[in-house]
């Protein structure tokens, strides 16, 4: 906490600010469409949305770990430090 600028407490008041505001719109949200029902399709729909969105973000977190893992990505970074170059 001894180097922090002011421009880096200014980023943090504002991100805590938008949490803040997010927290109370959900809220809000979640209590003005408390009397509303969901039926049998919306359960559905919900279920499908949840489920292909963690089988999406598991499968391209799978791809992204792999290929890094087997060099795919050294080419795209140039600043990194190659062994290779480097004997």
């Amino acid at each position: 906490m001894k180097n922090i600028s002011v421009g880096q407490i200014v980023l943090l008041v504002a991100l805590g600010a938008m949490l803040i505001l997010t927290g109370v719109w959900g809220f809000s949200v979640w209590e003005s469409s408390s009397g509303v029902e969901m039926g049998k399709h919306g359960w559905i729909a919900l279920g499908l949305g949840a489920f292909f969105s963690l089988l999406i973000g598991c499968g391209l977190m799978a791809l992204m770990f792999f290929s890094s893992r087997s060099g795919h990505d050294d080419v795209a970074d140039p600043f990194r430090r190659r062994d290779s170059e480097d004997r």
